[in-house]
């Protein structure tokens, strides 16, 4: 035997209800349409993920109310994926970063709560002089613990989409179940203009919401600057979990997947 010689696997691990799919993401409980690009459409991703819906966490109760009395939910919920197969946790609201340090903290896998954790990491990569803006789907609703919570500055420009037409009155208000994707769309990118017109320092845009992926490259046409969301966020997370084989001469070996 020489260094070229590979040993292969013949023992596959076992110890969990699902494999393959090592993401597992909270939902929360509504009955709006995710469209492709939602985090809670299953096409979205190019990788298996579990999900669970967290009883009683409604949008308007999470976004509105602070998500108040859920924590305990939530983590019985991702509990309940860690047990399937799920090797992190993440959720599908960009407000439940005020949760993250407990969820991290009493979880035994990694966590990643918020889209809002990109912030500090963009903000690095811009030039002196530019910032990182986010919109999300309600800046009356985006207080300083969120901020606080996901490492974002308490003075980052901000802007929402509450005084739009439609996203915060389907997605948070649940007025009706149907969505109209061009009056969503639009509503979005008012907020993009409104955050460039209030803030021409902004550099890159961050969207809190998870709903707000399908409509990103929209954005981007539509300001000229670099955009990031869950989607971004998530594919970086999922890297670390499942990173890339890239074949000989470093694959020294076949593994059963985990």
């Amino acid at each position: 035997m020489d260094d070229r010689t590979v040993r292969v696997a013949s023992v596959a691990p076992g110890g969990k209800s699902i494999y393959g799919a090592p993401l597992g993401i909270l939902m929360l409980e509504a009955r709006f349409p995710r469209i492709p690009g939602d985090m809670g459409n299953g096409l979205t991703w190019p990788f298996p993920v579990l999900f669970r819906v967290v009883r009683g966490a409604s949008p308007e109760r999470v976004v509105l109310e602070g998500a108040r009395g859920l924590l305990e939910s939530f983590l019985a919920a991702a509990e309940d994926l860690i047990d399937l197969g799920a090797e992190a946790i993440t959720t599908n609201c960009g407000f439940l970063s005020i949760f993250q340090a407990e969820m991290a903290a009493r979880l035994r896998v990694p966590v990643a709560t918020s889209s809002l954790m990109q912030v500090p990491m963009v903000q690095a990569t811009l030039p002196p002089g530019r910032r990182v803006g986010i919109i999300t789907v309600s800046a009356a609703s985006l207080t300083p613990a969120h901020l606080d919570a996901a490492g974002v500055p308490r003075d980052t420009p901000i802007a929402g989409t509450e005084g739009g037409r439609e996203f915060f009155r389907v997605l948070i208000k649940g007025e009706k179940q149907d969505l109209d994707v061009a009056l969503a769309a639009a509503d979005i990118l008012e907020a993009g203009r409104d955050l460039v017109a209030r803030h021409p320092e902004v550099g890159a845009i961050v969207l809190e919401c998870t709903n707000m992926p399908p409509y990103a490259h929209l954005l981007r046409a539509e300001l000229g600057l670099p955009v990031y969301d869950i989607y971004s966020f998530i594919a970086w997370f999922h890297a670390g979990l499942r990173p890339r084989a890239f074949g000989p001469p470093a694959d020294l070996g076949g593994a059963f997947g985990r």
